[in-house]
């Protein structure tokens, strides 16, 4: 097993709380990848114990999965019941919570928002939302593979943060001239002030064409969609993560009342809130505690 942890100072491991056989590491890119890139994960676990078991990825930014695992992994996607993952694979942007068969090993995670999709991929994220592909298919010769080896040669944990740090401040090509606009756009779907994001960007003169290109090529979906899927993680990210049984009677926060939660819920995990929260999935659980404590410390 890697050794779970991070090197995010004043982040305990401890209080990931971790499932017994399974192991963590989560790392925030080095300060001048940060720009770019957030973050990276190494997730392992023991096979005798979490061969098909489930996890859950929620809807979500791209991420690319290098899988060195004791067996394949099946996740299940809208246009795939059950698609069979690579050694390098790209996940594009989601819309829907996914299910993820494991057989156990190890999986490294790392997190491409919309300004590394902008300098790392020619095709239109919008082409590539909620597909699984072959990352050797989208970029350049020798790219993909030389990722895989520099991911095998370490030891998946301690080292993990630099030779991904190292790896990609080498290889990460120059500013895309759509940056700014894309880093505003993004402050503005993180920010729960933002009711409307066609009328927060037009207030600082992106108008409603070029916000719509903006998004649809480098977050994966329109404004309003964006909008809808992060005021949903806010609300149903600190109810998996809390020890405190959810008041399913509350307004969550940015709702209207609980139906419209309901609706949300039902269309972003494909069930009410209650039946999703009710899922056994403390890796998935786990995961997402490590992801809080560590953004919010770095």
């Amino acid at each position: 097993m890697i050794v779970s942890g991070t090197h995010t100072s004043g982040v305990s491991v401890e209080n990931f709380r971790l499932p017994a056989g399974t192991a963590l590491r989560f790392e925030r890119a080095a300060e001048v990848l940060r720009p770019v890139m957030s973050a990276y994960a190494a997730r392992d676990s023991d096979a005798t114990l979490w061969a098909g078991s489930i996890n859950w990825r929620l809807p979500s930014r791209a991420q690319i999965w290098i899988s060195l695992e004791a067996g394949p992994i099946e996740v299940a996607t809208r246009r795939h019941p059950a698609a069979r993952m690579g050694s390098a694979t790209l996940f594009g942007a989601t819309g829907r919570a996914q299910p993820i068969l494991s057989s156990g090993g190890v999986s490294v995670v790392i997190d491409i928002g919309p300004i590394a999709w902008a300098r790392l991929f020619t095709q239109s994220a919008e082409a590539m939302r909620d597909r699984i592909t072959l990352l050797g298919d989208l970029l350049p010769r020798g790219w993909s593979d030389d990722l895989i080896a520099t991911v095998v040669r370490s030891d998946r944990g301690m080292q993990l943060k630099t030779v991904l740090d190292d790896f990609f401040a080498e290889r990460i090509p120059p500013p895309h001239p759509d940056e700014a606009l894309i880093a505003h756009v993004a402050a503005l779907l993180r920010d729960g002030r933002t009711t409307s994001l066609p009328d927060a960007a037009a207030r600082s003169g992106i108008d409603q064409r070029q916000l719509l290109r903006l998004t649809k090529r480098y977050f994966g979906f329109p404004p309003k969609f964006l909008l809808m899927r992060a005021r949903f993680l806010r609300a149903l990210i600190p109810m998996l993560v809390s020890d405190v049984k959810p008041d399913f009677a509350g307004v969550p926060p940015g709702y209207y009342d609980v139906p419209h939660f309901i609706r949300d819920a039902n269309h972003f995990v494909g069930m009410t809130p209650r039946r999703f929260l009710a899922i056994e999935m403390p890796f998935t659980r786990a995961t997402l505690r490590a992801h809080g404590l560590v953004m919010r410390a770095s």
